[in-house]
């Protein structure tokens, strides 16, 4: 497996431990549909959320978060719109950016309703 990939899942994993931490409910990771990939589902009471986790080790080309584009963001709703269906969800729903910097020192920022 590549250092970006390991990177990557390393950083799903942090993000998971993260929302389960705030009482967050996991309850898919990676979950594909068709060619869309969504890295956490996870729920809290009445809310279900998508969480893109974006994962780097510098910020020398910039943030993590700034790497979900427009054309991402609609694979993760692809894919929310079918696990909804599948799982007959009837609460609200959220998509969210975990970003991660891992460094010396981890930082994780939660960004909360990043895209719709």
């Amino acid at each position: 497996m590549s250092k970006n990939k390991e990177l990557g899942q390393e950083g799903e994993y942090l993000a998971a431990d993260y929302l389960k931490k705030k009482g967050w409910k996991i309850h898919e990771m990676n979950y594909r549909y068709s060619r869309s990939e969504i890295d956490v589902i996870a729920s809290k009471n009445d809310l279900l959320i998508f969480v893109e986790v974006k994962t780097r080790s510098n910020t020398a080309f910039g943030l993590p978060e700034q790497f979900v584009d427009e054309k991402k963001a609609k694979h993760i709703m692809k894919a929310a719109e079918h696990y909804i269906l599948t799982i007959d969800w009837k609460g609200q729903v959220r998509f969210d950016i975990i970003s991660i910097i891992k460094k010396k020192i981890l930082e994780v920022e939660h960004i909360e309703d990043a895209f719709y």
